[in-house]
């Protein structure tokens, strides 16, 4: 209903007032009455605006957005002396509007620090190795989907065609193995429309509007706006879900999971007289549907960018086929154990990782206490934002970090060496739970795909190198052509 105008000034002066800074919190650019910093997100890429206002206020610093203080870590020591050396205290998860209106806080990614977060993540890592990496027979079920996604490339026949379709159908399938213990064919429909929606609430959760929504959530009796798109793609999802669960977990039997649902609900029954236990088929729901975004997002895109980069690149390509070619072959299949013999191609992959930061920002922190860092007072509840970005384009740890040079991540040898402000997945307690199989991913669908193609843009045209904003970081659609190498 709309507001009386008393109940509106009322409603303004709380705003005004949420948006005086603490007593020893970080400074920061000033912001617009009401709206704090929000606009200057949405003028350019957040996590641009946001190294470059370290610059000016230092590398942690204060946002308003709208009310909700939030400060930002940059650089790879400021982060790490958080998310490591206070790992506890930066473990948790803001409140926003937004995550109660869609997971109630519950779930995996979203969920408060405490007991629902530690069993949940406890269940997913233990799946994640029970029926993927740990299982010897996984690799060669990622070989597998690699090969659909190989001769599915083979119909185009070297013509140019846009590669995101496919490649969302072969990662999604790796996590779908894990979760429901089956693929879905690149034909399958249903399937096909809940990843579209997924990879649209992606983007438009990092949208002005929805920054608004979480500081003034009473806009959602507004029947417009981008958070109204992404309730409806999220209640059609969750329906969606509900129905999958239910076929999959069909003729479950006691004590012998095939899969991360049968293990969840096998839990659900052995706890069910615990009235703290935080598992339910709501949570259950939530989050299946924040794995298949997380497993399937995140490597999709790094998959996207390095296609584009081996077609801008066809010296650096020319390179990495030398080293297949060399080390694997033409006939064998490549495999993990082969990693270690292919340092080229490793440092190439690392590049990408580094250079197109998938997930800038990576997914916003809390404090669950008050706490001191670097002498500025944070209380408690306060959103922490980790600008991922900046690591990665930290000079201190980078030569010329905005040239794209796989030769960084090698030594005078030739041999691949790790670096140490190289934070993809994030750390602490919340960093990604899927690491170990999105590497296992991105490497054997990145080497069998150049063992058996030759990438370039069509007719030498090149594509925008800009990024698309979300909250990962996408390339703008373009076409390929795929030319077989032998």
């Amino acid at each position: 209903e709309w507001q009386t105008p008393n109940l509106l000034e009322a409603r303004v002066v709380r705003q005004l007032l949420k948006q005086r800074r603490p007593v020893g919190f970080p400074p920061g650019p000033t912001g617009l009455p009401l709206i704090g910093n929000i606009h200057s997100l949405a003028s350019e890429q957040p996590h641009v605006y946001m190294k470059r206002q370290s610059q000016v206020h230092g590398q942690i610093f204060s946002l308003d957005l709208g009310g909700i203080s939030s400060i930002v870590l940059n650089g790879y020591d400021e982060i790490k002396e958080c998310l490591i050396q206070q790992s506890e205290v930066f473990a948790d998860r803001p409140s926003l509007p937004l995550f109660k209106k869609l997971t109630n806080m519950g779930g995996l990614l979203n969920s408060k620090y405490g007991r629902g977060w530690t069993e949940h993540r406890k269940l997913a890592v233990s799946s994640f190795r029970l029926f993927g990496y740990g299982q010897k027979s996984f690799e060669h079920k990622i070989s597998e989907e690699s090969m659909f996604f190989l001769d599915a490339i083979d119909t185009y026949k070297g013509k140019p065609f846009d590669l995101k379709h496919l490649i969302t159908n072969a990662v999604s399938n790796v996590t779908n193995l894990i979760i429901f213990g089956e693929r879905f064919t690149y034909e399958d429909m249903e399937f096909q429309h809940m990843i579209e929606i997924f990879s649209e609430n992606i983007e438009l959760a990092a949208s002005a509007s929805v920054f608004l929504y979480n500081s003034f959530p009473w806009i959602g009796i507004l029947p417009f706006g981008k958070h109204q798109q992404l309730f409806k793609n999220a209640a059609e999802v969750y329906n969606f879900l509900l129905k999958l669960i239910e076929r999959v977990s069909q003729n479950r039997k006691s004590q012998l999971p095939r899969h991360y649902i049968d293990a969840y609900l096998e839990e659900m029954d052995r706890n069910k007289n615990d009235p703290e236990f935080t598992y339910s088929t709501e949570n259950l729901i939530f989050s299946v549907g924040e794995l298949i975004i997380a497993g399937t997002e995140t490597t999709t895109n790094v998959l996207r960018w390095a296609i584009l980069f081996m077609a801008l690149y066809p010296n650096i390509q020319g390179q990495v086929h030398k080293e297949i070619d060399l080390v694997v072959g033409p006939n064998k299949t490549p495999s993990l154990e082969e990693k270690c013999k292919m340092p080229y191609t490793e440092a190439v992959l690392h590049e990408i990782l580094r250079f197109c930061n998938i997930a800038p920002l990576g997914i916003f922190h809390a404090t669950s206490k008050d706490t001191v860092v670097r002498g500025y007072s944070i209380p408690q509840g306060t959103t922490v934002i980790t600008n991922l970005y900046s690591v990665h384009f930290d000079e201190k740890y980078w030569s010329n970090p905005e040239v794209f040079y796989p030769e960084r991540f090698l030594d005078s040898n030739g041999q691949f060496v790790k670096k140490e402000a190289f934070v993809p997945f994030s750390l602490g307690r919340r960093h990604c739970l899927g690491e170990q199989l999105a590497r296992m991913e991105m490497f054997l669908f990145f080497t069998s795909l150049l063992q058996r193609f030759h990438l370039h843009f069509p007719h030498g045209l090149i594509p925008n190198l800009k990024s698309k904003l979300g909250m990962t970081l996408q390339p703008y659609p373009y076409l390929i052509c795929a030319e077989r190498r032998y």
